[in-house]
């Protein structure tokens, strides 16, 4: 499943309750597009894992230490130097967004107080951390993007940061579910990708589920659904972003056998046949999940490898076999 706006929500709760408060005692680069913050809060130690990685962006709280690079990059010099011991003031989420803003307090070279943001941004291969003074401007970002790589938006030292609306959708905490109705029955396509495309923080799992809770077929056109039809996809909308707003959040995974084949912060009822595993910690289900599947994955592309050699075995074989028949009926 993608790291979906509504996943980002409940972590966005999970690091509020832990971390606000929290003074940064120690920050590490461990890779080119990785931070591991330590952070200490009400007696109690936590890690917080910031990933831009264009395969994998993740945030999340870890139990795991990284040893820090004998020499570190300019960009956790730069962040050592403005927080290292700076205070988290507070974590929000513009909008359903897969974006996480860290505001921190600290004292500048002149001890006055003030502040900057740092923002990880969770977009796949557009994903980043940047960081910010409190004007917006830009500090530096882990990755640097210039107009030669996107169109849309510089990320350089001395730009002012904005999030870019290369999409046209509706935020779901803002917008009314009637109004977020007519605007997915409108387009022409499947139900399931008018959901996604017109709401933002919704992955195509969570609009196949928001199908399945209104008994809708999600590969029917959105424009053909009848009066009675589009009142329940509003009702289930309804009763999906009451459950966002109160933060009424249950992480779990749930898995096809033994291997997790989906995970989500909200119930899917569409998988209640599947078994399942429900986690306190939106963190805890991220350091399972993908840690289950980096292994999976490490044993198919061993496995993978393995077949090809048998594969190819078994091909010189049965080549060596039609040339023996031939070789024998030539005999005959």
């Amino acid at each position: 499943m993608a790291f979906d706006g509504i996943t980002t929500a409940c972590l966005k709760k999970e690091l509020s309750d832990k971390l606000v408060g929290g003074r940064i005692t120690k920050i590490v680069q461990s890779e080119a597009d990785e931070l591991l913050l330590t952070i200490k809060n009400n007696a109690a130690q936590y890690r917080l894992l910031l990933s831009a990685s264009a395969s994998l962006p993740l945030v999340y709280l870890t139990g795991q230490n990284k040893p820090a690079p004998m020499t570190a990059p300019g960009f956790c010099m730069l962040l050592r130097k403005h927080l290292g011991g700076g205070r988290i003031v507070s974590i929000t989420q513009p909008s359903l967004e897969r974006i996480l803003r860290f505001e921190i307090e600290h004292l500048d070279e002149m001890g006055d107080l003030c502040r900057k943001y740092l923002i990880a941004e969770l977009m796949g291969k557009h994903s980043n951390l940047i960081f910010c003074r409190e004007d917006g401007t830009i500090l530096d970002s882990i990755k640097h993007v210039s107009l030669a790589v996107s169109s849309v938006r510089e990320v350089l030292p001395g730009r002012m940061y904005f999030i870019p609306h290369t999409q046209d959708k509706l935020d779901p905490l803002t917008a009314s579910p009637a109004v977020m109705t007519a605007a997915i029955c409108a387009k022409p396509a499947a139900l399931g990708k008018a959901v996604y495309t017109t709401l933002t923080g919704f992955s195509p799992a969570m609009a196949e589920e928001l199908c399945h809770r209104s008994y809708l077929d999600s590969g029917r056109p959105a424009s053909a659904l009848g009066d009675n039809e589009r009142a329940m996809l509003e009702h289930q909308l309804l009763r999906l972003i009451e459950d966002i707003r109160e933060e009424a959040f249950t992480p779990r995974i749930y898995y096809n056998g033994d291997e997790p084949a989906e995970f989500s912060a909200l119930p899917l009822t569409m998988y209640e046949d599947l078994k399942s595993e429900a986690f306190e910690s939106v963190s805890a289900l991220l350091e399972t999940y993908y840690a289950a599947k980096n292994t999976l994955t490490r044993i198919h592309q061993k496995s993978a490898d393995l077949r090809r050699v048998v594969q190819t075995a078994l091909e010189r074989s049965r080549k060596k076999y039609d040339l023996q028949l031939r070789q024998l009926k030539d005999t005959e």
